[in-house]
């Protein structure tokens, strides 16, 4: 059934991030700069990934998979938001709209099933170390990244089925700088409960669903690390869910702020903030925390710089 011939728009408008022209620059300037420091990050953790044996490991396949749904997730939304801060008019087709809302809310879900992933394979490497190699299998591997995609593009169907298919028979004006649920549930002229309802069990189930692994994974495993007799031991351990600690934090306190609270129309400057944070920001800041703090990551850096170095020294020299 063709949605757009049940409703009069079939052409969105965003209120944007701001109507200042100056600040407007500074924002596309600095926004630019993240967008491009996301590609680079996140294509360079790939391609290490990728070339250096010492890396393949269930860990950063995990990796890897969570740069790829971060570089995908930023681009859904960074380059559209880049051309509207110079736009009189920011505009995009229902069509658009609804295109943009499923690939950003399937990437979103995906990557909280990563997350997850990642917590399950840092729990069987700290508190099952012995069993790691026959539990976390390159079968198995697979199969949870496949799961987390499949989990996630299925969710988004039914939530943009669900919008989309709603009465916007009025107001056209979506306060925010992408096609995302809540701004879009408020201009529909149709009954959105049913709809509402059935997102937030989604986002909930998903969320909280994930969340609830991470969290378990993590109390066995500070249980695991604090029984351990080296201090070497127990400080390698949190080295290396340190950086999953972080980025799971971020990600699920900006996403929870945003969905998993009583709707209010006094906290909308915040909900574009919390929206900037886990779509912009999170993408460029995952793979930068986990070079920087992963010694494993940062030796192979400093080993393809430093051939990188040699290399452009012996062609200059011949």
């Amino acid at each position: 059934m063709d949605v757009i011939n049940k409703t009069q728009v079939t052409v969105f408008v965003f209120s944007g991030l701001t109507d200042n022209r100056e600040l407007a620059q500074f924002l596309f300037i600095f926004f630019l700069h993240v967008y491009l420091v996301t590609i680079v990050g996140n294509i360079g953790m790939m391609t290490v990934v990728h070339n250096t044996s010492n890396l393949h490991t269930p860990m950063y396949f995990f990796l890897s998979y969570l740069s790829l749904v971060d570089l995908l997730y930023s681009s859904v939304i960074t380059p559209k938001m880049l051309s509207d801060l110079f736009s009189m008019r920011k505009t995009i087709s229902f069509d658009g709209c609804a295109l943009q809302f499923f690939f950003f809310a399937s990437l979103a879900c995906t990557e909280v099933f990563l997350l997850s992933n990642m917590s399950y394979d840092r729990f069987v490497a700290i508190c099952h170390p012995l069993h790691y190699v026959s539990i976390m299998t390159k079968k198995k591997c697979w199969y949870l990244v496949v799961l987390a995609f499949t989990i996630g593009f299925i969710q988004s169907s039914m939530q943009t089925s669900c919008i989309f298919t709603l009465q916007f028979c009025g107001s056209n004006l979506i306060d925010h700088f992408y096609c995302d649920m809540p701004p879009l549930i408020k201009l529909s002229c149709s009954d959105s409960f049913p709809c509402a309802i059935i997102t937030v069990i989604f986002i909930g189930s998903s969320g909280l669903g994930s969340l609830t692994t991470i969290l378990i994974s993590y109390t066995f495993i500070i249980s695991s690390i604090l029984r351990m007799k080296s201090a070497e031991g127990r400080q390698k351990a949190f080295s290396t869910c340190s950086s999953h600690l972080l980025c799971v934090t971020m990600f699920y306190v900006s996403v929870f702020f945003t969905y998993l609270r009583s709707p209010s129309n006094v906290l909308e400057k915040q909900d574009k903030i919390a929206a900037v944070f886990y779509s912009v920001l999170t993408p460029m800041l995952n793979p930068l925390i986990y070079s920087l703090r992963n010694q494993e990551v940062k030796r192979v850096m400093k080993e393809a710089m430093y051939n990188v170095t040699v290399r452009c020294r012996f062609n200059v020299i011949h």
